[in-house]
Protein backbone atom coordinates (compact mmCIF):
# COMPACT_ATOMS: atom_id res chain seq x y z
CA UNK A 1 0.00 0.00 0.00
CA UNK A 2 2.75 2.44 0.96
CA UNK A 3 4.63 1.57 -2.20
CA UNK A 4 1.55 2.23 -4.25
CA UNK A 5 1.14 5.68 -2.65
CA UNK A 6 4.80 6.46 -3.28
CA UNK A 7 4.44 5.36 -6.91
CA UNK A 8 1.39 7.57 -7.37
CA UNK A 9 3.20 10.55 -5.79
CA UNK A 10 6.28 9.96 -7.93
CA UNK A 11 4.17 9.76 -11.09
CA UNK A 12 2.45 13.02 -10.18
CA UNK A 13 5.77 14.76 -9.59
CA UNK A 14 7.18 13.43 -12.86
CA UNK A 15 4.00 14.41 -14.69
CA UNK A 16 4.12 17.91 -13.19
CA UNK A 17 7.78 18.26 -14.20
CA UNK A 18 7.20 17.04 -17.76
CA UNK A 19 3.92 18.81 -18.29
CA UNK A 20 4.59 22.20 -16.68
CA UNK A 21 8.01 22.86 -15.19
CA UNK A 22 10.20 21.57 -18.02
CA UNK A 23 8.36 23.37 -20.87
CA UNK A 24 8.34 26.65 -18.92
CA UNK A 25 12.02 26.25 -18.04
CA UNK A 26 12.91 25.60 -21.69
CA UNK A 27 11.01 28.71 -22.79
CA UNK A 28 12.74 30.82 -20.11
CA UNK A 29 16.19 29.54 -21.10
CA UNK A 30 15.59 30.00 -24.84
CA UNK A 31 14.10 33.48 -24.42
CA UNK A 32 16.78 34.49 -21.94
CA UNK A 33 19.55 33.24 -24.23
CA UNK A 34 18.02 35.11 -27.17
CA UNK A 35 17.81 38.37 -25.22
CA UNK A 36 21.29 37.89 -23.80
CA UNK A 37 23.15 37.05 -27.02
CA UNK A 38 21.01 37.99 -30.04
CA UNK A 39 18.61 40.90 -29.50
CA UNK A 40 17.10 42.71 -26.56
CA UNK A 41 14.78 45.60 -25.76
CA UNK A 42 15.26 48.19 -23.06
CA UNK A 43 13.17 51.02 -21.65
CA UNK A 44 14.88 54.42 -21.52
CA UNK A 45 14.36 56.27 -18.21
CA UNK A 46 16.37 59.46 -18.87
CA UNK A 47 16.74 62.18 -21.48
CA UNK A 48 20.52 61.97 -22.00
CA UNK A 49 20.02 61.02 -25.67
CA UNK A 50 17.43 63.69 -26.52
CA UNK A 51 16.25 64.35 -29.15
CA UNK A 52 17.28 61.03 -30.76
CA UNK A 53 15.87 58.90 -27.93
CA UNK A 54 13.31 60.15 -25.43
CA UNK A 55 12.30 59.15 -21.93
CA UNK A 56 9.73 56.39 -22.27
CA UNK A 57 11.11 54.97 -25.52
CA UNK A 58 11.56 51.21 -25.74
CA UNK A 59 14.66 50.62 -27.84
CA UNK A 60 15.68 47.47 -29.72
CA UNK A 61 19.31 46.37 -29.39
CA UNK A 62 21.15 44.21 -31.91
CA UNK A 63 23.60 42.20 -29.79
CA UNK A 64 25.01 40.49 -32.88
CA UNK A 65 26.08 43.80 -34.44
CA UNK A 66 29.72 43.36 -33.45
CA UNK A 67 30.06 39.71 -32.50
CA UNK A 68 28.70 36.73 -30.58
CA UNK A 69 29.01 36.22 -26.84
CA UNK A 70 28.35 33.31 -24.54
CA UNK A 71 24.72 33.77 -23.36
CA UNK A 72 24.33 35.34 -19.90
CA UNK A 73 27.98 36.44 -19.89
CA UNK A 74 30.24 39.09 -21.44
CA UNK A 75 32.62 36.42 -22.77
CA UNK A 76 33.19 36.80 -26.52
CA UNK A 77 32.99 33.82 -28.85
CA UNK A 78 33.82 35.64 -32.08
CA UNK A 79 33.99 39.28 -33.22
CA UNK A 80 33.17 40.24 -36.79
CA UNK A 81 32.90 44.01 -36.49
CA UNK A 82 33.71 46.93 -34.21
CA UNK A 83 31.69 49.98 -33.13
CA UNK A 84 32.04 52.93 -35.49
CA UNK A 85 31.77 56.66 -34.95
CA UNK A 86 28.12 57.59 -34.96
CA UNK A 87 26.82 54.24 -33.71
CA UNK A 88 24.28 54.38 -30.88
CA UNK A 89 25.21 51.62 -28.46
CA UNK A 90 24.31 50.05 -25.15
CA UNK A 91 27.30 49.98 -22.82
CA UNK A 92 28.19 49.69 -19.16
CA UNK A 93 29.64 52.64 -17.27
CA UNK A 94 33.15 51.61 -16.18
CA UNK A 95 32.80 53.19 -12.74
CA UNK A 96 29.33 52.04 -11.65
CA UNK A 97 28.41 49.25 -14.06
CA UNK A 98 25.22 51.11 -14.94
CA UNK A 99 23.68 50.19 -18.31
CA UNK A 100 23.65 53.24 -20.60
CA UNK A 101 22.65 54.22 -24.12
CA UNK A 102 25.19 56.55 -25.77
CA UNK A 103 26.67 57.49 -29.13
CA UNK A 104 30.21 56.50 -30.11
CA UNK A 105 32.20 59.63 -31.01
CA UNK A 106 35.73 58.23 -30.76
CA UNK A 107 37.24 54.86 -31.71
CA UNK A 108 40.66 53.31 -30.94
CA UNK A 109 43.49 55.55 -32.13
CA UNK A 110 41.38 58.71 -32.16
CA UNK A 111 42.19 61.84 -30.20
CA UNK A 112 38.98 63.39 -28.89
CA UNK A 113 38.49 66.81 -27.30
CA UNK A 114 35.83 69.47 -26.87
CA UNK A 115 35.92 73.26 -26.77
CA UNK A 116 32.76 75.17 -25.81
CA UNK A 117 30.55 72.24 -26.84
CA UNK A 118 32.31 71.87 -30.18
CA UNK A 119 33.54 68.30 -30.64
CA UNK A 120 36.97 67.72 -32.19
CA UNK A 121 38.17 64.32 -33.43
CA UNK A 122 41.81 64.04 -34.46
CA UNK A 123 42.07 67.85 -34.28
CA UNK A 124 39.27 68.17 -36.81
CA UNK A 125 36.21 70.18 -35.83
CA UNK A 126 33.04 68.14 -36.21
CA UNK A 127 30.46 70.12 -38.16
CA UNK A 128 27.45 71.05 -36.06
CA UNK A 129 24.65 73.38 -37.13
CA UNK A 130 22.91 74.84 -34.08
CA UNK A 131 19.73 76.86 -34.03
CA UNK A 132 18.22 78.90 -31.23
CA UNK A 133 14.71 77.55 -31.63
CA UNK A 134 13.13 75.03 -29.33
CA UNK A 135 13.92 71.39 -30.04
CA UNK A 136 11.37 69.63 -32.21
CA UNK A 137 10.94 67.07 -29.43
CA UNK A 138 9.72 69.68 -26.94
CA UNK A 139 11.11 70.95 -23.67
CA UNK A 140 13.78 69.00 -21.89
CA UNK A 141 14.37 68.76 -18.14
CA UNK A 142 15.89 72.26 -17.87
CA UNK A 143 13.65 74.48 -19.93
CA UNK A 144 14.14 75.72 -23.45
CA UNK A 145 16.75 73.65 -25.32
CA UNK A 146 18.68 74.52 -28.45
CA UNK A 147 18.53 71.93 -31.19
CA UNK A 148 21.13 71.19 -33.81
CA UNK A 149 22.49 68.69 -36.31
CA UNK A 150 25.94 67.16 -36.00
CA UNK A 151 27.76 65.50 -38.88
CA UNK A 152 30.08 62.73 -37.70
CA UNK A 153 31.94 61.05 -40.56
CA UNK A 154 29.05 61.75 -42.91
CA UNK A 155 26.53 60.47 -40.35
CA UNK A 156 24.11 63.27 -39.50
CA UNK A 157 22.21 63.11 -36.23
CA UNK A 158 20.29 65.49 -34.01
CA UNK A 159 21.86 66.96 -30.87
CA UNK A 160 20.52 69.16 -28.11
CA UNK A 161 22.08 71.80 -25.86
CA UNK A 162 20.82 73.32 -22.59
CA UNK A 163 22.66 76.65 -22.20
CA UNK A 164 21.39 77.32 -18.68
CA UNK A 165 22.59 74.03 -17.20
CA UNK A 166 26.05 73.57 -15.60
CA UNK A 167 27.87 71.02 -17.75
CA UNK A 168 31.33 69.97 -18.92
CA UNK A 169 31.44 71.70 -22.29
CA UNK A 170 35.22 71.54 -22.74
CA UNK A 171 37.85 68.91 -22.03
CA UNK A 172 41.49 68.33 -22.95
CA UNK A 173 42.44 65.92 -25.76
CA UNK A 174 42.09 62.23 -24.92
CA UNK A 175 43.91 59.67 -27.09
CA UNK A 176 42.15 56.32 -27.20
CA UNK A 177 44.15 53.14 -26.78
CA UNK A 178 43.29 49.82 -28.48
CA UNK A 179 39.78 48.64 -27.52
CA UNK A 180 38.90 52.04 -25.99
CA UNK A 181 35.87 54.05 -27.09
CA UNK A 182 34.64 57.54 -26.25
CA UNK A 183 30.87 57.77 -25.88
CA UNK A 184 28.60 60.78 -25.39
CA UNK A 185 24.90 61.55 -25.12
CA UNK A 186 23.18 63.54 -27.84
CA UNK A 187 21.76 65.76 -25.09
CA UNK A 188 25.21 67.23 -24.58
CA UNK A 189 24.53 69.31 -21.48
CA UNK A 190 22.50 66.64 -19.65
CA UNK A 191 24.45 63.43 -20.17
CA UNK A 192 26.77 61.48 -17.91
CA UNK A 193 29.21 59.96 -20.37
CA UNK A 194 32.93 59.55 -21.16
CA UNK A 195 33.54 63.17 -20.17
CA UNK A 196 32.85 62.10 -16.59
CA UNK A 197 33.65 58.37 -16.27
CA UNK A 198 36.33 58.00 -18.95
CA UNK A 199 36.60 55.72 -21.93
CA UNK A 200 34.59 52.53 -22.39
CA UNK A 201 36.30 49.22 -23.13
CA UNK A 202 35.14 47.20 -26.14
CA UNK A 203 33.96 44.40 -23.84
CA UNK A 204 31.68 46.86 -22.04
CA UNK A 205 29.74 47.55 -25.25
CA UNK A 206 26.76 45.21 -25.44
CA UNK A 207 25.31 45.96 -28.87
CA UNK A 208 23.96 48.56 -31.29
CA UNK A 209 20.60 50.31 -30.94
CA UNK A 210 18.83 50.29 -34.29
CA UNK A 211 15.13 51.00 -33.67
CA UNK A 212 12.46 52.24 -31.31
CA UNK A 213 9.82 49.57 -30.80
CA UNK A 214 7.39 51.84 -28.97
CA UNK A 215 7.17 54.94 -26.82
CA UNK A 216 5.09 56.11 -23.84
CA UNK A 217 5.16 59.75 -22.76
CA UNK A 218 5.71 59.97 -18.97
CA UNK A 219 4.73 63.66 -19.00
CA UNK A 220 1.28 62.83 -20.43
CA UNK A 221 0.22 59.94 -18.21
CA UNK A 222 2.17 57.50 -20.37
CA UNK A 223 0.06 58.03 -23.46
CA UNK A 224 1.59 56.41 -26.57
CA UNK A 225 3.72 58.50 -28.89
CA UNK A 226 2.42 56.70 -31.97
CA UNK A 227 4.73 58.57 -34.34
CA UNK A 228 7.75 56.97 -32.66
CA UNK A 229 6.58 53.36 -32.90
CA UNK A 230 8.82 51.20 -35.13
CA UNK A 231 11.04 54.15 -36.07
CA UNK A 232 14.77 53.77 -36.80
CA UNK A 233 17.50 55.24 -34.60
CA UNK A 234 19.94 57.38 -36.56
Amino acid sequence: MRRSIRDIARKRVVGFWRGWVRPILIVVIVLGSFRSAVADWNDVPSGSMRPTILEGDRIVVNKLAYGLRVPFTMWPIVDWSTPQRGDVVICFAPDTGERLVKRVVGVPGDTVSMVDNVLLVNNRRISCTVNATESRQGRGPAGRPRGGTENLDGHSHAVQFLPGVPARRSFAPVTLRPDEYFVMGDNRDASRDSRYFGTVDRRQIVGEVFAIAGSLDPTRRYLPRWERFFSPVE
